[in-house]
């Protein structure tokens, strides 16, 4: 049983009135909807917030789900339409946190790979390349912004971003595609022509 499978069943139960089945489906997909939150606002205590508003909508709409998408794309979306609303409801916008230091290591991990001892210079270089691309995330437009980082942070298909953000799949390609050049393009000013800058990306 695939974690999909495993979803659909804890839906199904959901719809027939088992609200501890949400709670597993809110234990499961909290961390990563608060991460992906982070990405799109600033303070730990609105991302709770939203992230909670995001789980209460998704509650009030299973009802209505049939499984036509993985269960975590529509909490995906829904958690990003959340935020957007957020965010013009709070004048705010959106915001790309450091993304090497709040991934857990699951991805970028290559960055740390561009040096091979630990000396102070190469420390610092690493540091410079993280504040780069961080730098280049937060200068995208919302929507590169946002395919890049469920499809380099989150691990999400090129299906499932579709989904989530509600175009075809070859935009959510050429979108990821002009993220990564534009990120690529600030690394080679960091490193210089001789680094392969779009291995990673």
């Amino acid at each position: 049983m695939n974690q999909r499978d495993v979803d659909a069943a804890l839906v199904a139960r959901v719809q027939r009135g088992d609200k501890r089945a949400f709670d597993l489906l809110v234990l499961k997909y909290q961390r990563k909807i608060m991460r992906l939150l982070s990405r799109m606002i600033r303070d730990p205590a609105d991302i709770e917030d939203v992230t909670q508003e995001a789980f209460v909508k998704a509650y009030r709409a299973l009802p209505q789900f049939r499984g036509d998408s993985a269960f975590y794309t529509w909490l995906y979306r829904i958690a990003i339409n959340t935020a957007r609303n957020w965010q013009a409801a709070h004048g705010r916008r959106p915001l790309t946190t450091s993304v090497v230091e709040n991934s857990d290591g699951e991805t970028f991990d290559e960055i740390d790979n561009l040096t091979d001892n630990s000396t102070p210079e190469s420390m610092l270089a690493s540091r410079q390349i993280a504040d780069t691309v961080t730098a280049a995330m937060q200068a995208l437009p919302e929507e590169l912004r946002t395919a890049i980082v469920l499809r380099e942070i989150e691990g999400m298909t090129y299906e499932d971003i579709a989904q989530t953000m509600g175009c075809p799949i070859g935009t959510v390609r050429s979108r990821i595609f002009r993220a990564r050049e534009a990120i690529a393009a600030q690394l080679r000013s960091v490193l210089g022509s001789d680094h392969d800058t779009d291995r990673r990306w």
